[in-house]
């Protein structure tokens, strides 16, 4: 089969990625391999995997031909209208309406965030830029014509999974999450952020491995160890421009994480963006986690957060103007990390308090959540 090499790259992105693609002379099919992640070449192959991994419509048969895909999109509906009826559209709501503000920016931060592009993108809907990390891992996808009926049975079943803890309780389990995206040929987190994209409307154009450099620009990057360390995913929702999906792996201790170290100059090369944080395992109340923390203090223009985020103390002393939402009562007994001073702060008055009709976190009930949203004066 010959091969045609063309390198593009994108006027607007301005990362310094250069992304070489490849095409087949005869139109066929294509997938990466060696160094990228095994997906299909051409923009609609890459949309019709995403669409058929979220139990949708797809122009073509392709992987869905006789397999249990009927079985998987009857799932997927249902799992995404519980979603979006018992949370989602609130979620959009209330966004539109108590952070329009931070919606301007054209980037979004999600530390901790693992593959978690529902709830990005469900506060930041006018992003164009999002950007994700965490320590699950991003595995090539198996090209689906080798795969038995019975291994995408198993697949798509361990997808649904892996989504059933974010839809029903609002995050991903973490010790469930890493033992999901292990347990099939469906691996990582590249699935769970193709359903997402699919589901949210997105076509998607192009997933690139990269990395980044000394300076915090992302280059193409090989797959190591049978993960990638970063994902660029190119999508476009309607009938808008161009956006774009980073996923990185990435440890936010102190030890990997440093002011004016790689990563966090590539956050700040985004403009400086909004961050939002949900269940983060009280990481930051940590000492490990100072770096991450002040980063998020000194340099963000907003936080939407949950108590497992910035402590409530800490976005005092910095000075930033914080509203509250819900209320709060304490946090799960599995951590030990209780805010007395936040839970005095929903009735001394100090704060704008407002309530909410829905969860988001941990504390994922709309009768005990909390949500803090802090911005620079």
């Amino acid at each position: 089969m010959s091969l045609l090499l063309a390198g593009c790259q994108l006027p607007e992105d301005g990362v310094g990625v250069t992304v070489r693609r490849a095409q087949a002379a005869n139109g066929a099919e294509l997938y990466s391999g060696g160094s990228a992640l095994n997906v299909p070449m051409r923009a609609s192959e890459i949309n019709q995997v995403a669409r058929m991994l979220a139990g949708m419509e797809t122009s073509g048969g392709g992987s869905r031909d006789g397999y249990s895909w009927p079985y998987h999109q009857k799932q997927m509906d249902a799992l995404w209208r519980r979603y979006d009826e018992g949370r989602g559209q609130k979620i959009r709501a209330w966004a539109g309406r108590e952070i329009s503000d931070l919606q301007r920016y054209r980037s979004v931060f999600y530390p901790f965030s693992g593959p978690d592009f529902l709830y990005a993108q469900d506060l930041f809907p006018s992003a164009e830029t999002y950007i994700l990390c965490g320590l699950e891992s991003a595995e090539p996808l198996p090209d689906f014509r080798s795969l038995t009926a019975g291994e995408v049975a198993i697949g798509l079943n361990g997808l649904r999974q892996s989504l059933d803890g974010i839809v029903n309780a609002g995050y991903f389990v973490t010790t469930d999450m890493r033992s999901d995206f292990q347990s099939t040929r469906l691996r990582g987190t590249l699935p769970i952020l193709l359903v997402f994209l699919a589901r949210s409307g997105a076509q998607v154009e192009s997933v690139d491995v990269v990395q980044l450099d000394a300076s915090g620009t992302p280059v193409l990057a090989a797959v190591t160890s049978g993960s990638a360390p970063g994902l660029m995913i190119r999508f476009r929702n309607g009938m808008g421009g161009l956006k774009r999906l980073f996923y990185f792996r990435q440890d936010l201790s102190n030890g990997s994480t440093r002011p004016g170290g790689p990563f966090l100059t590539f956050v700040a090369k985004q403009g400086t963006p909004p961050a939002m944080v949900k269940s983060a395992s009280y990481l930051m109340h940590n000492s490990d986690f100072s770096n991450i923390r002040q980063y998020l203090l000194r340099s963000t223009p907003g936080i939407v957060q949950d108590p497992s985020g910035v402590p409530y103390r800490d976005l005092v002393a910095a000075g930033l103007a914080v509203d509250l939402y819900g209320r709060y009562q304490g946090t799960l007994d599995i951590f030990s990390q209780q805010q007395p001073d936040l839970m005095a702060a929903y009735g001394n008055g100090q704060h704008r308090v407002q309530a909410l009709d829905f969860g988001y976190g941990y504390l994922y009930r709309a009768s005990s959540t909390s949500i803090m949203v802090a911005r620079r004066r």
